[in-house]
């Protein structure tokens, strides 16, 4: 592996020949491709792609969210850097039946501001699921103005419903409504506190899991 800041070409990502170029902790970096062979990888090795896979296949539909309110970017790695490298070091596990995310430790947002307190779900008719939680607006930089945001999670769809302004922290209480085609599947719920119009978030809180009605 080589760095280099000015060249023929200059910095690029991606293959030229057998030689693939990327962005390594702030330098240009070139490497030449592996030589193909019977390479067979360790069962820890293929754990660890196992574990990748299910991560980026579990937090790309909500990429946005994650940049958005994940941490503070660092350099080169992207607050959706910081939660994977999160995700994958916290919050997926190996089963016999292969990598799974752990829910309970699922974060879709980390930071500074105050989280819910006292917060509670109940699923009614309609698809609706139902917010509580405790106004704790004035507990270190929190503010009655601060806005909830939701993320459910389908497992069984593998699909997920997000909403970033559903309340304001002073309301207490909120309802959403999934879509029509999540009624009876069991559902995953994240929820968290922002402030409008900056990317400034509290550490996200696992709701729990209910049944859609």
């Amino acid at each position: 592996m080589a760095t280099f800041e000015k060249g023929i070409l200059g910095g690029f990502s991606g293959k030229v020949g057998n030689v693939v170029g990327s962005r390594w902790r702030g330098k240009n970096v070139m490497r030449s491709l592996p030589q193909r062979g019977n390479y067979t990888a360790t069962e820890k090795q293929t754990e660890q792609r196992q574990k990748f896979k299910t991560v980026i296949g579990f937090l790309s539909p909500i990429v946005e969210i994650l940049n958005s309110y994940f941490g503070s970017a660092q350099g080169d790695k992207s607050r959706a850097n910081l939660a994977t490298s999160y995700h994958l070091k916290n919050a997926v596990i190996n089963t016999p039946q292969g990598a799974v995310m752990d829910y309970p430790k699922v974060l879709i947002s980390k930071g500074d501001l105050r989280g819910i307190d006292g917060g509670a779900v109940a699923a009614a008719a309609n698809q609706t699921l139902n917010f509580s939680w405790q106004d704790n607006s004035g507990q270190g930089k929190a503010t009655a103005t601060d806005t909830l945001m939701v993320v459910v999670y389908a497992p069984d769809l593998n699909l997920f419903y997000t909403n970033t302004t559903v309340a304001d922290r002073s309301a207490t209480t909120a309802s959403v409504t999934l879509p029509n085609f999540m009624a009876t599947f069991n559902v995953e719920i994240w929820a968290s506190f922002s402030k409008p119009s900056t990317n400034f978030a509290a550490i996200s809180t696992y709701m729990g899991a209910v049944t859609v009605l």
